[in-house]
C-alpha cells in the first residue's frame, strides 16, 4: 500500500502495571474504512486512544499524513486533522447541543453548509439544538458525539464502537452518516463490534489478538471465508 494516510510502526502502550499494546503495526488506507476487529479486551480501544494521544506510545512511532506525532499532545494532533469518537461518547451533559458543537470547531465558527449536512443525516440535531446534551437519548448522545467528530472536515476520524447498544434503527441512521462521510473521501478507522455493519461498511481489515495486529486483508476476504474469521475471533460473521 502507498502512502498510508496513518501508520504504527511497533507501538507499545502500557496502562499502569499493565502492557496493552504489545508491537502495533498499522497501516491506514487513504480513503475507505479500515476496521479494526477482535476479541473483547485485544487491544482495539488502546489503539484509538493511542493515536489520539490520550495514552502515551511507551515505544514505537506514528506517522500521520507524512508527520512523525508519537509526542505531540492531544490538541496538536487534533489540529492536524485527526477527529475522535470515543467509545464512552465524550460529550458534555449539561451544555446544550449547540454547545458541544460550537466547542468541537475547533479551527473557528461552524461552518453553516457543513452544519446543515449534519442536519440531514442526523435530524435529532437539528431538533434538539437548544437542549442540554444530558436530556438526550442514548442514540441521540451518539449522534452528537460523532457529529461533534465531524464538525469539521477531518483528515482521518478514528471510532470507537459508534452502534454499541443502539437500536436497529439508530444503528441504520449511524451506518448510513458513516456511509456519507465515506463517500466523501474520508478515512476512517473504525472499531466495531456489530459484524453486518463491519461487512456493510468496512474496505480493509486489522485484526488484533493480544496487543498486536496478527491480520490484515480485505473486508471482501475476511467476509466471505468463514474458517478464517472462526480462526481469528472464534465466530462466524456469517451468523451476525
Amino acid at each position: 500500500m502507498s502512502d498510508p494516510i496513518l501508520s504504527l510502526r511497533a507501538v507499545h502502550t502500557d496502562i499502569a502495571q499493565y502492557h496493552i499494546l504489545q508491537g502495533v503495526d498499522l497501516d491506514v488506507p487513504r480513503g475507505g474504512v479500515t476496521m479494526l476487529l477482535g476479541r473483547n479486551g485485544v487491544g482495539k480501544t488502546t489503539t484509538l486512544r493511542t493515536i489520539i494521544g490520550h495514552w502515551a506510545a511507551k515505544s514505537g512511532s506514528i506517522t500521520f499524513d507524512g508527520s512523525d506525532i508519537t509526542a505531540l499532545p492531544v490538541p496538536m494532533r487534533a489540529r492536524a486533522g485527526i477527529g475522535f469518537v470515543p467509545e464512552d461518547m465524550g460529550i458534555f451533559g449539561d451544555l446544550t447541543v449547540e454547545e458541544n458543537m460550537v466547542l468541537a470547531a475547533v479551527s473557528g465558527p461552524l461552518d453553516k453548509a457543513r452544519l446543515d449536512w449534519l442536519f440531514s443525516v442526523f435530524p435529532p440535531l437539528k431538533t434538539f439544538w437548544n437542549s442540554p446534551a444530558g436530556t438526550l437519548s442514548g442514540g441521540q448522545k451518539q449522534m452528537l458525539s460523532i457529529a461533534r467528530a465531524m464538525a469539521e472536515e477531518r483528515k482521518l476520524y478514528l471510532i470507537d464502537e459508534p452502534t454499541k447498544g443502539l437500536a436497529p434503527a439508530i444503528i441504520s441512521t449511524m451506518a448510513g452518516a458513516l456511509r456519507e462521510l465515506k463517500r466523501q473521501g474520508a478515512s476512517i478507522l473504525l472499531v466495531e463490534q456489530n459484524f453486518s455493519v463491519a461487512k456493510a461498511l468496512g474496505d480493509t481489515v486489522a485484526v488484533m489478538e493480544n496487543g498486536a495486529i496478527v491480520w490484515t486483508g480485505e473486508m471482501a476476504q475476511l467476509a466471505t471465508d468463514a474458517a478464517l474469521q472462526e480462526r481469528l475471533m472464534g465466530l462466524s460473521m456469517e451468523s451476525h
